[in-house]
């Protein structure tokens, strides 16, 4: 007895299939948190030297240093004076201050010297390797909860002045990641 052939139904079109898949990947972006800062953050990762860490950061005080050793390292002092706590008069200048002074370093080895807790504020020494400049700066919750850096430095020669309590090379007083 021969053997008698019998068609399936037709699957779902091409076009249903894609629609339906298009939608769906749609939704799922839309539902994910800071898709495009997510991108943002991932691109800016990519372009630059690797930031060197010493102490103990919150997971929101070393992203809005690391963003702002990008923002040195581009010359971007309008987008740096956006990671300004206090969006006042001083933030504008002090940004251009930084990129003047610390610009040309950040584009290479920088280490981040973190002090005290970060729950809402820390003390951060930036080291950069290049120049042997070193800055200190503070991290800290801003306006509507976000980290934020402050930014109160108009004169350029406070601006690009050297700490007088810092060590010479990081991890040289309390911060050392290597005591606990």
């Amino acid at each position: 007895m021969p053997l008698k052939r019998t068609r399936l139904s037709k699957p779902a079109t091409a076009d249903a299939t894609t629609a339906l898949a298009v939608l769906a990947g749609g939704a799922l972006a839309a539902c994910s948190p800071d898709s495009d800062e997510s991108l943002s953050y991932g691109g800016d990762y990519a372009a630059h030297e690797p930031l060197r860490v010493v102490g103990y950061p919150s997971r929101d005080s070393l992203e809005v240093v690391q963003k702002t050793v990008w923002r040195l390292a581009d010359g971007d002092a309008e987008a740096l004076a956006a990671l300004a706590a206090d969006k006042g008069d001083a933030a504008e200048p002090t940004a251009g201050n930084w990129v003047k002074a610390f610009g040309a370093a950040a584009k290479g080895e920088v280490t981040a010297d973190f002090y005290d807790e970060g729950s809402t504020r820390q003390v951060v020494v930036l080291y950069f390797a290049t120049t042997g400049q070193v800055k200190e700066i503070e991290a800290r919750v801003g306006e509507d909860d976000a980290w934020a850096v402050t930014m109160n430095e108009p004169d350029p020669s406070e601006a690009s002045a050297k700490p007088t309590w810092v060590p010479p090379k990081p991890g040289g007083t309390g911060s050392r990641s290597s005591t606990r």
